[in-house]
């Protein structure tokens, strides 16, 4: 019997992978230092990278350190060079740290501080999708109202163009970028955000709080900071809570959001608060991304109360920035949010024969 021949290429491409991970695992304790066991002796190595909490929350705070982004840092290029594996599961474990990078990017891009590390990893990953999408853009296509409904008889016949198709551009077509200019800014952050909403399901928990807490801090409602109780957190949230949670007062809503400083804060490391300009090019990933940690079927509650407050943040921002297509999109999530709290008991449905025997039909014909 002759052996297989596919089954030692697809043996020699997992150990391939395993040796690709465990390099990369032995070049990151060389910046990080010492890893846990569960990740250093792993025979999985890149599984135990992306669950391993403790790595992330080390890889974090170097992140968010003063100074952390530029040409020379370390840790981008080890992201930067991960990435460029190609490696799918390594690829996982930078994605994770994809809101960490944005946010502390995003923050610090409008002071013009030397960033190359972060715009390095964002290209990279802004690249990868434009090679994945071949220069098409991404679309979906709508139901035509002026279409017959297949549930009823027509009574006039269609209109001449109603069977054309309607076409809605998602996201359009990406072009080749170099370098990271103020004008494109938005647009690669965004692709990278898009990137990474494709993988979410893969995504630990840890890395969707981090997502929420920038978030807020890009809406210009800070949480979990020093801005709680300035300008910036007290009459904001106020608002947000007067007008989305029916007169809740504003120590409820702040509760809420104060789920999101387990992930992050001062003790995660720097995080600079403040408003930034939100085009729909960036504010659309955010709101999918937002979406699915509210809406998502297996979130851990703690997600769903967090990306709640996020989705009250971003719809106040819209409101103040009078977007009617941003508004129409976070006030559809608020809605959607509060209709997840309203249980619908499931139909009885009754196996016993006795139910179809032939008197209890005869009962069931008495009634009707």
């Amino acid at each position: 019997m002759s052996a297989d021949p596919v089954a030692p290429a697809e043996s020699s491409a997992f150990w391939q992978s395993v040796q690709r991970a465990q390099a990369a695992v032995q070049s990151l304790s060389l910046i990080l230092g010492s890893l846990p066991d569960a990740v250093a002796s792993s025979e999985n190595p890149a599984a135990a990278l992306l669950n391993d909490e403790a790595v992330a929350r080390q890889v974090s705070i170097r992140l968010r350190r003063p100074g952390s982004g530029a040409g020379d840092d370390n840790l981008c290029r080890w992201l930067y060079d991960t990435f460029q594996s190609n490696d799918p599961d390594l690829q996982l474990v930078v994605l994770t740290f994809t809101p960490t990078i944005a946010g502390v990017y995003l923050s610090r891009a409008i002071s013009r501080e030397p960033l190359a590390g972060f715009e390095a990893v964002l290209l990279a990953l802004y690249a990868y999708e434009t090679v994945i999408r071949g220069g098409d853009p991404e679309t979906v296509i709508l139901p035509n109202l002026a279409n017959p409904s297949v549930y009823h008889e027509a009574k006039a016949p269609p209109k001449k163009g109603a069977m054309e198709l309607n076409i809605a551009v998602v996201s359009p077509a990406l072009e080749p970028y170099g370098t990271v200019r103020s004008t494109k800014r938005a647009r690669i952050v965004g692709v990278a955000l898009e990137l990474y909403y494709s993988k979410i399901s893969s995504m630990p928990l840890s890395s969707k709080l981090a997502f929420c807490e920038f978030c807020m801090v890009w809406a210009g409602q800070d949480i979990g900071t020093e801005n709680d109780g300035k300008e910036e957190g007290g009459e904001k949230t106020a608002a947000v809570g007067a007008d989305e949670n029916g007169g809740k007062d504003e120590g409820e809503v702040k509760a809420k959001a104060a789920s999101v400083d387990k992930n992050g804060g001062k003790e995660a490391g720097e995080v600079k608060a403040g408003r930034i300009p939100l085009p729909w090019e960036l504010f659309q990933p955010i709101v999918m991304i937002v979406g699915h940690c509210l809406l998502g079927p297996a979130n851990p509650e703690e997600l769903r109360t967090t990306a709640y407050s996020v989705v009250e943040g971003l719809h106040w921002r819209a409101t103040h920035d009078m977007n009617p297509q941003e508004i129409l999109a976070t006030r559809s999530l608020l809605r959607l949010g509060k209709m997840g709290d309203d249980t619908i008991a499931e139909p009885q449905i009754s196996t016993s024969s006795d139910d179809y025997s032939e008197e209890a039909l005869k009962m069931k014909a008495r009634l009707t």
